[in-house]
């Protein structure tokens, strides 16, 4: 199973920082989030193990938003090297149509998003949000 750190580590791979795209912690962690999200509600399993917590500025994984806190509100550099091959052709797809929706926006405004969502509000600050409530709010975004 792919872990948060790989997730990130892909999404940071589909930016073109030649027209100006970057990603920083904050919307990094939207788009992992966004992209666990769909992942339950589409294939009933994670997509990744660790947790996400309900943090003031919406859903983080702590271990991701520790090992890029260094870049602040900046653009996180693309990784050097990485091995897609820890995903299956159908986390491919799902990570980069995640990436094609929501990567156009800011990370304030996928901020605001989930502040608007269910498994954010329903989470008590700090606490895991819970898969299955992932899921549920989800399943109504997906065919």
């Amino acid at each position: 199973m792919p872990t948060a750190k790989d997730v990130s580590q892909y999404m940071l791979c589909l930016t073109d920082p030649d027209v100006g795209e970057i990603i920083s912690n904050l919307k990094l962690q939207k788009l992992i989030y966004y992209a666990q999200g769909f992942h339950l509600a589409m294939h009933e399993t994670p997509l990744f193990e660790e947790d996400i917590l309900a943090w003031e500025h919406g859903p983080v994984v702590e271990d991701v938003y520790q090992e890029y806190k260094q870049y602040g509100a900046g653009a996180i550099p693309q990784p050097e090297e990485f091995d897609e091959s820890v995903f299956s052709a159908i986390q491919i797809e799902l990570l980069k149509e995640v990436y094609e929706v929501y990567g156009q926006f800011s990370a304030w405004k996928l901020r605001n998003m989930t502040h608007s969502e269910r498994p954010w509000i329903e989470t008590p600050k700090n606490e895991v949000i819970p898969h299955a409530l992932m899921k549920e709010f989800f399943k109504d975004y997906v065919a």
